[in-house]
């Protein structure tokens, strides 16, 4: 590793003893994955949560190949790999993103408060594909109760219960989870993600999200003592989320310092 990289993730992991969470500087997908790789990281769980290229976010002609070009920079370097997205989106995603990862479940998040004005269809899902690595473990163990965690200790379970695949929270709108809303415009309840990070780590594993909005990843991580790296495009939602984490983005230019691609 060159010495640039070595300055750079020697600053990370400073952050990361003291906080538990990093907040990159303003950087595009592709270069925040770019960086993970190149410093050697390997998040046990990445969460691609990007914008889904209708309504808000805009729209561009390319978004297949934008969304696998920015998995391509990670994808052997992660365990668990979660893309979000409308039904209608994701589905194009299914058999296009290659190995080391391999297709695992498709999760629907439900919803019954959609205030959606569409003449038509109401939306009351998104939904989530998860790909993982052939050797990834997931830990179902996360979701037990007592008495399960008991019987899977002394060898008696006859079949391990995990999440569903139907993930049944409201969206955060109006007076439903007040206390959350950060004023992001697509922000997800933490108890979407939570089941997603459970599945898929252990305390202290290292989550990745290039696309982190407000912060929901890293405040879910903080809550269930895991590390996280994040990063996001957006300086105003990257605000957002250093006033609901309590820390501060790191000041250090990343791009130039590494020389990232940024086209």
């Amino acid at each position: 590793m060159k010495k640039n990289e070595m300055d750079v993730k020697r600053t990370i992991n400073k952050e990361l003893d003291k906080h538990g969470i990093v907040i990159l500087p303003e950087m595009e997908a592709k270069e925040s994955s770019q960086l993970i790789t190149r410093l050697g990281y390997q998040p046990a769980m990445t969460m691609l949560d990007p914008w889904y290229n209708r309504g808000i976010g805009g729209v561009r002609e390319d978004y297949v190949s934008y969304i696998l070009e920015i998995i391509d920079h990670i994808k052997d370097n992660t365990d668990h790999l979660f893309l979000w997205g409308f039904p209608e989106i994701v589905a194009r995603f299914v058999d296009k993103i290659d190995e080391p990862l391999a297709f695992v479940t498709w999760i629907t998040w439900f919803f019954k408060n959609c205030p959606s004005v569409v003449r038509g269809w109401r939306s009351s899902q998104q939904a989530c594909l998860h790909y993982a690595t052939p050797q990834a473990k997931m830990y179902p163990e996360n979701f037990f109760n007592a008495q399960q965690e008991f019987r899977f200790d002394q060898g008696k379970m006859r079949f391990i219960p995990g999440p569903n695949s139907v993930i049944e929270e409201p969206l955060l709108v109006g007076f439903v989870g007040k206390k959350e809303q950060t004023g992001h415009p697509a922000q997800k309840p933490e108890k979407v993600y939570e089941k997603l990070l459970l599945i898929s780590s252990r305390q202290d594993d290292l989550v990745f999200d290039p696309m982190a909005g407000s912060g929901t990843m890293g405040t879910v991580c903080k809550t269930h003592r895991r590390r996280c790296i994040l990063a996001d495009i957006s300086s105003e939602y990257l605000a957002l989320a250093e006033k609901r984490l309590g820390i501060k983005r790191l000041s250090i230019n990343l791009i130039e310092r590494l020389q990232l691609k940024t086209a």
